[in-house]
């Protein structure tokens, strides 16, 4: 798992309850009487927090036999979606046919990640893991058809978008644009704004441990320039990425290649797309037209 993603799951799960610790601690050497009101406070809130998210879980249980509840952040103003991952996996689904449900209160899973889903009462986490576990039980496997060699390409050519190339787009939209397209890609409270400085170093910290913010942005670049110049080579003049027939590879290019095209304004990559690229702009249409014809209305606000 890509560097970036832990950090995702980190600053979501941003140390409050160490916090609330070390507060009520402070406050029972300072004022007991105060302590005790904050400790009634913090109990009243978790138990209603038990009791919301038991809600929450009979809810997903009683969506039908066989309904996917796919949990998800929320819907973005230019994309129905600013992570590539849940793109990816929403788009499986389309693809494949399968009934799904959104649910939008708790976008973070077991494993920290989003997106997750529960089927039948379970919960399973990871865009990749979910897509074949669904694939096995729906008998919904979209590249039977591939030859050996091309079962490796894709493999390898999913890995480095779902590995490389996102640390790469990652270290432009929360590096360079310090957050910028999220904010201005999603509708988020007022004092996410307040949050963001410290996604961003987190972010940041995250990319220099994986290797690639340790580069020159001209580097990264030229990098992110390579994976989409494989990508193109790849697709060459065929309707989809394996050939003429969709294959969940194209679950995680058109999921990856959507965050430029549509959530990257003025980015080199989009401008690559545009100049250097074209069929995979191409591309991006002709999928988002046919798997998702109801794109404006996945939108937040909704378009006409």
């Amino acid at each position: 798992m890509c560097t970036v993603k832990m950090a995702l799951v980190a600053v979501s799960s941003w140390g409050p309850a160490r916090l609330v610790g070390r507060g009520i601690k402070w406050l029972w050497n300072k004022n007991k009487p105060l302590a005790i009101t904050a400790v009634v406070v913090v109990s009243a809130f978790k138990i209603n927090s038990y009791i919301t998210k038991k809600k929450r879980r009979n809810k997903w249980n009683n969506a039908g036999r066989d309904v996917v509840v796919l949990h998800m952040f929320q819907r973005g103003r230019y994309a129905p979606n600013l992570s590539p991952y849940v793109m990816k996996l929403e788009m499986y689904l389309r693809m494949s046919d399968i009934q799904y449900q959104i649910d939008f209160d708790e976008p973070l899973g077991p494993k920290g990640k989003s997106p997750w889903i529960t089927l039948n009462g379970e919960d399973f986490a990871d865009s990749q893991i979910i897509i074949e576990k669904l694939g096995d039980k729906f008998g919904k496997d979209f590249s039977n058809n591939l030859t050996h060699e091309q079962l490796a390409l894709s493999h390898a050519l999913r890995i480095m978008i779902d590995e490389h190339f996102v640390c790469v787009l990652a270290y432009w939209r929360y590096v360079l644009q310090r957050g910028r397209p999220l904010m201005d890609g999603m509708e988020l409270p007022f004092y996410a704004w307040f949050i963001l400085p410290r996604f961003v170093k987190t972010i940041k910290r995250a990319l220099w441990i994986q290797g690639t913010g340790r580069h020159s942005v001209q580097d990264i670049q030229e990098m992110g320039r390579q994976d989409i110049r494989a990508l193109s080579d790849t697709l060459g003049e065929k309707p989809y990425m394996m050939g003429d027939k969709p294959s969940e590879m194209d679950c995680s290019a058109f999921g990856m290649l959507a965050q430029v095209v549509w959530n990257s304004p003025n980015s080199p990559y989009l401008n690559m797309i545009h100049s250097e690229f074209p069929n995979l702009l191409n591309y991006c249409h002709r999928v988002k037209k046919r798997f998702w014809p109801d794109w404006n209305k996945c939108l937040q606000p909704p378009q006409n």
